[in-house]
């Protein structure tokens, strides 16, 4: 028989910790033979990350279960170990489903009990400080202080090659990030995320839209639990507005997109007693099981259109905007807010009054739009160098194929033309934006042994997303690349002078775009440094790789040997 969870025992107010949850879990799967514990790789904390699998059938291999024409629905849970909702609830769900038997005839769940094992061993009761219990949690960050919803491109993490491993083996259609929110107070405990619907593949939006959420906002209702969109005010309170949240591939739902896959953050309100939130968890969780279950055929066949389509799909949108001028209204249980003195500081402060909860309609900007799009190649080459790039996709699935012998290619390269770089480090990297490449059609060497990635796969967006430089969570934004933008190579500017009087005798054409500059530009006419580096940069002597992005595009459709 399965025991009670240390938040059962507790009367609802502890949350389990790591070695409790993995033993109840080793319990679960040693008396219930249609569930079973696995392991997968490690994490920066020298532990594998657990995966409980529950399978009506009884079997545990992805590949027979796909075969099977089953559904896999994957639970994450402790992202935030301080957000523990979800590690009690999925406890307490898995072992109500196996002892009822009542595992669904065709979904498989899976369930990673705690992802941030780091995360959940510093444990306190004051790290969230605006959050109303459990007695104690786990921090946010993990053992390299990473916040591990952000490292699912870089992966600086062991935590994240994990998962990604995790992933890519089950490859579910649906998946679920458990989470607490932050911000206004209100009246609702839960409040939901789903993958943005027009970063979306359409025909997954299509179900997401008119019947996934919907029916997920239903069912709740009917179990005591009134949900609302995810509460990301434009303003100081929700009156002023909600927009709705774009995950790009950094975040888990925004890298389970670039998959095909339908991802939710449900986020628990902080200031809900933790029972409730829990409760919610709970009862969540049990509705996308029943419908998953319910959908089961059309959830598979959606996924299957949706990996062909992006498998032939030409053009790719690498940045999204607000649509500013499409609106919704939507109707919103708050609470008043107001203004009165801090006790601390005696100036004006905010506070909502729950003696006053109202019911407003509020506007909802939820309408994102393609700010960048670029046409995909046939292939992108990749030089054996840049090791950490293979890995990253090879976990990811992508075929990737490599050079026989040595070769010249004729292939579309970027020069970075400018980017931005912020000032302060953000998750350990110092992160570029707004990047502006100048494609150059050029022959380049290269070498046996070195990548080609074609572009014809059902991991085209992983590809496309992490290899274009302009694209949000591009390896290059995460400073995979930024050896490239250092200049290896100088001159003396007294021995160049003489060089440089050289080159525009013997060169009319660098002579006239000299003259054409200095025309143009009355700062540059008179600095003489600056023309003489022109001069350089314009000549053999300046060197090729200098801002030249090493991945490189094959436009033309040449036959190449492939190993």
């Amino acid at each position: 028989m399965a025991q009670e969870t240390l938040y059962e025992i507790s009367g609802k107010t502890e949350t389990t910790t790591y070695t409790a949850a993995i033993s109840y879990y080793e319990s679960l799967a040693k008396s219930y033979p249609k569930s079973k514990l696995l392991t997968y790789g490690s994490t920066d904390f020298g532990k594998p990350l657990h995966l409980l699998v529950l399978s009506n059938d009884k079997i545990f291999d992805p590949i027979a279960i796909r075969k099977s024409n089953k559904r896999i629905l994957l639970f994450n849970n402790g992202i935030h170990p301080g957000e523990p909702e979800g590690i009690d609830a999925s406890m307490m769900l898995a072992r109500d489903l196996l002892k009822t038997d009542k595992l669904p005839k065709d979904v498989v769940i899976c369930i990673i009990p705690v992802y941030n094992i780091d995360g959940s061993f510093n444990r306190s009761s004051t790290s969230r400080a605006n959050q109303n219990g459990p007695t104690a949690y786990g921090f946010r960050g993990n053992s390299k202080n990473l916040d591990l919803n952000r490292d699912f491109i870089k992966t600086d993490s062991k935590n994240s090659a994990a998962f990604q491993l995790i992933f890519n083996t089950w490859q579910p259609e649906i998946f679920v990030d458990t989470h607490t929110s932050n911000g206004a107070d209100y009246q609702y405990v839960m409040t939901l995320i789903p993958t943005q619907k027009d970063k979306l593949n359409t025909i997954l939006s299509g179900y997401l839209t008119k019947t996934l959420v919907p029916d997920l906002y239903a069912a709740m209702d009917k179990k005591g639990y009134l949900m609302i969109p995810y509460v990301n005010s434009i303003g100081e309170t929700p009156e002023t507005g909600i927009t709705g949240f774009i995950e790009s591939p950094r975040y888990s739902t925004g890298y389970t997109t670039l998959h095909n896959t339908i991802g939710f953050m449900p986020e628990t309100h902080m200031l809900k007693s933790y029972d409730l939130r829990v409760d919610a968890t709970y009862k969540l969780l049990k509705t996308y099981i029943d419908i998953v279950e319910r959908d089961a055929k059309i959830i598979g066949e959606n996924k299957r259109k949706a990996d062909e389509f992006v498998a032939a799909q030409k053009d790719f949108p690498l940045d999204w905007k607000l649509n500013k001028s499409e609106v919704n209204d939507l109707t919103f249980k708050g609470f008043e807010a107001g203004q009165k003195p801090s006790e601390v500081s005696g100036t004006d402060r905010l506070y909502y009054d729950r003696t006053k909860p109202f019911t407003k309609t509020i506007k909802e900007w939820n309408k994102f739009e393609p700010a960048i799009s670029i046409q995909k190649p046939i292939a992108y080459i990749i030089p054996k160098a840049w090791d950490k790039v293979i890995a990253l996709l090879k976990l990811n699935n992508v075929k990737i194929e490599s050079l026989k012998n040595d070769v010249k290619i004729a292939v579309e390269s970027y020069n970075i033309s400018d980017l931005k770089t912020a000032t302060r480090p953000y998750e350990g990297h110092y992160l570029h934006s707004g990047v502006k490449v100048n494609p150059v059609a050029q022959t380049l060497q290269y070498y046996a042994g070195d990548y080609v990635v074609y572009a014809n796969q059902k991991t085209n967006r992983y590809i496309i997303e992490t290899l274009e430089p302009q694209a949000t969570d591009s390896y290059f934004n995460w400073n995979f690349f930024d050896s490239i933008l250092d200049q290896k190579e100088h001159y003396s500017a007294y021995i160049f002078e003489d060089t440089a009087t050289e080159l525009l005798k013997n060169n009319p054409e660098l002579k006239a775009k000299l003259e054409a500059r200095k025309s143009a530009d009355a700062e540059f006419a008179k600095n003489g440094a600056a023309q003489l580096d022109f001069v350089y940069k314009n000549s053999d002597y300046y060197e090729k790789t200098h801002n030249r992005y090493p991945v490189a595009r094959l436009v033309t459709d040449v036959k190449l040997d492939l190993k």
